[in-house]
């Protein structure tokens, strides 16, 4: 829609860029007051915040290029281009590296697992509901061809330009399908979080929900890319899958020691 909202010369502040880092700033300020009511250390916390974003926006990259290997392959330059460093990447190989590196600092830093996981589920989906809107704006991410009164329609050269969002025709708006799925995933956690509640179960909660909606939405995406193992599913879904997967696991744990520590 608007992907550019400040053009000087050969320079642009780009609408998506705006959003994401509004996204981030938003999600670190929830993740230092939940942590102080979750008894833990804020700064380290906030400092758990910065180095996920930072570990996530590489995971991202990381599986995008290798969901596309066979176009990199054939244009390697396009790895250093100013297109690649622009795109945000696939969310799922940035969840898994920001997992990944959270797991080695709270060793690290004697911060409690779970506890902390939780603390920063919310954190994570309010930042990723509101950086969604920077994929509207952007144009990116955009959705099968749709005849509903609701269709999103691009017709700004720069969006086409910057991330190849077809022009001029009715497209299904998955971006604000996932910004306001994601939106609610974040009420539900805060929700959860403010309750009593077992270590894992916040996370669990996070997991299965968002993992529901992103396979939800996956099937109004437009894609480009072939179905593994010739199913229906995408990638990401599958990915999405296995994550849902290990929500329920943490679900029916948390549930379990919940039930144990009820016992007179």
């Amino acid at each position: 829609m608007f992907p550019k909202i400040i053009t000087i010369g050969d320079f642009y502040l780009p609408a998506y860029g705006v959003f994401v880092a509004l996204g981030f700033l938003t999600g670190l300020w929830v993740a230092g007051r939940l942590a102080r009511r979750q008894g833990l250390n804020a700064e380290k916390v906030s400092d758990l915040a910065i180095y996920c974003a930072l570990a996530g926006l590489a995971g991202a990259k990381l599986l995008m290029f290798a969901l596309n290997a066979d176009y990199y392959w054939r244009h390697p330059g396009a790895l250093f281009s100013f297109d690649t460093l622009l795109s945000a990447g696939v969310y799922h190989g940035g969840f898994l590296a920001a997992l990944a590196f959270a797991w080695f600092y709270v060793r690290r830093t004697g911060l409690p697992w779970l506890k902390t996981a939780d603390t920063l589920a919310p954190a994570v989906a309010l930042g990723h509901a509101i950086g969604r809107l920077g994929c509207f704006a952007a144009g990116c991410c955009w959705g099968a061809v749709c005849q509903r009164p609701w269709a999103v329609t691009f017709t700004s050269p720069d969006a086409h330009q910057l991330t190849g969002v077809p022009l001029n025709v009715p497209l299904h708006p998955t971006q604000l399908y996932e910004a306001g799925l994601t939106a609610l995933v974040a009420v539900a956690v805060l929700y959860a979080i403010a309750r009593p509640h077992p270590p894992g179960r916040v996370l669990g909660l996070y997991l299965v929900l968002y993992s529901a909606a992103r396979i939800v939405v996956e099937f109004f995406r437009e894609h480009d890319q072939a179905p593994p193992i010739g199913g229906p599913l995408t990638w990401t879904q599958w990915i999405a899958a296995g994550l849902g997967v290990a929500g329920i696991w943490l679900l029916a744990r948390a549930r379990r020691r919940g039930d144990v520590r009820r016992i007179p």
